[in-house]
């Protein structure tokens, strides 16, 4: 079985880019740009955010605009299979052998027919990362709106 995490972020830029037109006219690059560099800066967090062992988990997160009509956005997420349980903990559970008879590993006293794991906590690393999409947008947007004059 193969669990990944992923988030999807969708921002509605209609009312932003309204009252943008009217003040600065042609404003639907300058969003879309502001989104991109939203996108950019939400998978970095993912990433600065994501705890490592062997840095696979973190350099798995990758992210991809999406538009459709006048909506723009992006997906970001991880193709690994253990970054739901990084994500969100694990309960206790039983691991058991798959295709052997028993359970052995270094520095185990005997091979053992079943493990009762304490279970893992949670390490949210997507979440708030994706909490802090409008922050950005909203930095971003500022930026580029300031940047205007100073081309």
């Amino acid at each position: 079985m193969r669990i990944g995490a992923s988030a999807t972020t969708r921002i509605n830029t209609r009312s932003y880019e309204r009252g943008l037109r009217r003040a600065l006219g042609g404003m639907s690059d300058d969003v879309k740009r502001a989104v991109e560099r939203t996108r950019i800066d939400v998978q970095n967090e993912a990433r600065r955010r994501a705890p490592v062992d062997t840095g696979r988990l973190r350099s798995s997160i990758v992210s991809r605009a999406e538009s459709s009509g006048r909506t723009v956005g992006y997906v970001i997420g991880t193709n690994v299979n253990y970054a739901a349980a990084v994500e969100y903990g694990t309960a206790p559970h039983i691991i058991k052998p798959k295709t052997k008879q028993a359970l052995y590993w270094p520095g185990a006293r005997h091979p053992v027919a079943q493990v009762n794991h304490p279970g893992t906590r949670a390490q949210p690393f997507m979440r708030p990362a994706v909490e802090l999409a409008e922050v950005f947008f909203t930095a971003n947007l500022g930026q580029i709106r300031g940047g205007r004059g100073r081309r």
